[in-house]
């Protein structure tokens, strides 16, 4: 983007957000418009402190130029010949996007798309979006850090769409659900005979990822062997099956994400030094939605403009004091609780505009990381049930539904003490 005037720092992190460079030219005298090969630029005209004789050198300036796109940021009334876009204050994401739409001519596959499901234009999300679209073309590893419920796994979507690896296999792994016995073969496959039940030659997560992204979720989770292993995947990107030999190679991105504190686990002799220096190559953190200020009223908007294409509900809206209700809390599950909040609520509400008795938010609601993990137990226990009743309680099928291994089934039953025999019966 060249910027002809002077950005203030909030509008120069709305395009870092959108993916845009910024070059500023505040004076035509002296300055030249030079282009490198495969550029995708724009010129930009703030006319919004500008005089007539500014505006016209700065018109001069671009004259030989009138292939690029011209935008204007500001009130004229003659826009200038060419101009494709007027833009208005305060200059913000949707406005920037739809630039780059115009750009594009609407033609390539957009590197945005990956984005969309990270609302939020707090300056903490500015920074993850800007971030995103470094790190997305770069062929190195990421660790995405952040609180549980933050977006981990929809960042690392984001990143994968964005990369040059869309349309090929993304593959989200939870380290933390892998049974310890088996996690060497859910990751790196399994040879026939490798061990007790294992029928036939199985390929692995990595393997199976091939050509795509691998996220590697709760990376701290992972044991000391399987550690190992996937240090040597990522020293030479090769892996050997369960009970092989051979080497196998293969062409995947890591992105792993952890909400611990990994310094700490190594201090303590839980995780590799040298395991964490090859994925701490790229970092990115994802903000607490406490630190996130008015995007917790646009999310909530969001999800419930999501909940109402689903689901034939009353509430369209949210009252002052469900507003008030939502920026007063301090949502320890992050992201993921408001979205439950939201969409509980709106089948609750009586009216058209929630309130806060609907979201119960307030004193006398169950909050903090011990209530919250109650409702996640309980929130797992009554998805894998209603997935084996779906699935007339085959564990196959179950497990296909809710995209996890068949041991990981079995897991999930003897953990919430679910008899598949007597539920058949």
């Amino acid at each position: 983007m060249i910027w002809l005037g002077r950005p203030a720092a909030q509008e120069r992190d709305v395009l870092a957000a959108a993916g845009w460079d910024v070059r500023v030219i505040e004076e035509p005298r002296g300055a030249r418009i030079g282009l490198r090969g495969g550029d995708r630029v724009a010129t930009l005209l703030d006319l919004r402190h500008a005089d007539e004789a500014w505006s016209a050198a700065m018109l001069d300036l671009l004259a030989p130029h009138s292939d690029l796109p011209l935008v204007i940021l500001g009130d004229a009334d003659m826009p200038p010949r060419g101009c494709l876009l007027q833009l208005r204050e305060p200059l913000d994401l949707v406005q920037i996007q739809r630039l780059a739409k115009i750009v594009d001519g609407d033609t390539r596959p957009s590197a945005g798309n990956g984005i969309d499901c990270l609302v939020g234009s707090s300056t903490a999300m500015l920074a993850v979006h800007a971030n995103l679209h470094k790190f997305a073309p770069v062929e190195l590893p990421v660790l995405v850090t952040g609180e549980t419920g933050t977006g981990k796994e929809l960042a690392a979507r984001a990143l994968h769409e964005m990369s040059s690896r869309r349309g090929r296999p993304f593959i989200a792994v939870n380290c933390g659900a892998l049974p310890a016995s088996l996690v060497q073969a859910e990751l790196f496959g399994h040879e026939k005979g490798a061990f007790t039940g294992a029928a036939a030659r199985r390929i692995g997560l990595f393997e199976a990822a091939d050509g795509g992204t691998i996220f590697l979720d709760e990376i701290g989770d992972l044991p000391l062997d399987a550690q190992t292993n996937l240090l040597r995947v990522l020293q030479e990107g090769t892996i050997e099956r369960v009970g092989s030999h051979h080497s196998i190679h293969i062409d995947v991105r890591v992105v792993a994400a952890t909400h611990v504190d990994l310094e700490e686990a190594i201090a303590h002799g839980r995780f590799r030094q040298d395991l964490f220096y090859r994925l701490d190559v790229l970092r990115l953190h994802m903000p607490p939605l406490r630190e996130r200020g008015a995007d917790v009223e646009l999310l909530a908007r969001h999800f419930l403009a999501q909940f109402r294409e689903q689901h034939r509900v009353r509430a369209r809206g949210f009252d002052a004091s469900g507003r008030r209700q939502m920026h007063s809390h301090r949502w320890p599950g992050n992201v993921r609780e408001l979205m439950n909040r939201v969409r509980r609520a709106a089948v609750v509400s009586e009216s058209e505009l929630i309130d806060a008795q609907a979201l119960q938010l307030g004193e006398g609601v169950a909050t903090g990381a011990d209530a919250l993990g109650e409702v996640r137990i309980h929130a797992e226990r009554e998805a894998i049930l209603a997935t084996l009743r779906d699935s007339g309680f085959n564990v196959s099928e179950c497990a296909r539904r809710l995209r996890v291994s068949r041991v990981t089934v079995y897991r999930l039953c003897k953990k919430h003490q679910l008899e598949l025999e007597a539920l058949r019966l």
